[in-house]
């Protein structure tokens, strides 16, 4: 069992590189305790995943499944320093969730000022919810900035308990940290996701809860505990997304 109501950047067997179908996932949930899950597909430019078509039919799947309310979305690449999207925005309007973030096989790292760029010129368009994983050092990014532009747009940085296990990304520890005191110090929320690509991976904290309590970050900002505050948090942001 896990104290987090929520756990919503996950995948399923359509993203290519993932091994749980919809269904499995959501009785993974429901055996976690998990009153909401959030899955999330790569677009179109991540190798072996689905078309734009995918997204387009999740209309046929429902909302709930082992008495665990289920959000179906995207986490869609940045990418080019401008911030263009591999998904188009007629699609998102559609979902339930979208995620964006950076995947060093797609996006060409450029200047900590074109990275912090792109990521916040994401963060102005409409629908955008939750920017994932904005932590590996190898695409350097002005956290200040960053942290300042969430506040500003309403859009959440996340705290990915996969990052941490990447040996390929560099400097997670660090700049989660320093994200998280940033985020401290202006009373900006959070969210934590496991990233999961197996059932077994869901809620999971194994490495960002030692994080985040080195930090010292408060309970109260970050959005996992509470289904009713997460979708409070980005029912605002989709009101606010036509004036982005």
């Amino acid at each position: 069992m896990t104290e987090f109501e929520l756990d919503v950047h996950t995948h399923t067997v359509a993203s290519g590189h993932a091994y749980g179908t919809v269904t499995e996932m959501a009785k993974a949930a429901a055996d976690l305790g998990l009153k909401l899950l959030g899955i999330t597909e790569h677009t179109h430019f991540m190798p072996g995943t689905c078309d734009d078509i995918y997204f387009l039919n999740l209309k046929v799947l429902p909302r709930e499944l082992f008495g665990v309310r289920l959000l179906f979305g995207a986490e869609i690449n940045i990418m080019d320093h401008d911030g263009a999207l591999d998904l188009p925005e007629g699609i998102m309007k559609k979902l339930d969730l979208n995620i964006a973030g950076i995947h060093g096989n797609l996006y060409r790292t450029g200047s900590i000022e074109e990275n912090t760029a792109a990521v916040i010129n994401v963060m102005r368009r409409p629908y955008i919810d939750i920017i994932s994983h904005p932590d590996d050092g190898n695409c350097p990014l002005d956290y200040e900035k960053l942290v300042a532009a969430s506040k500003e747009y309403h859009t959440l940085l996340e705290i990915n308990n996969n990052s941490l296990r990447m040996a390929g990304r560099r400097g997670v520890k660090e700049n989660m940290l320093m994200i998280l005191r940033l985020c401290k110090e202006q009373r900006v929320p959070v969210i934590m996701d496991s990233d999961a690509h197996y059932m077994t991976d869901l809620a999971n904290t194994d490495h960002s809860m030692e994080v985040v309590e080195e930090a010292g970050f408060p309970k109260e900002l970050i959005l996992n505990y509470s289904v009713e505050r997460f979708l409070e948090y980005i029912s605002q942001n989709h009101l606010q997304g036509e004036g982005k």
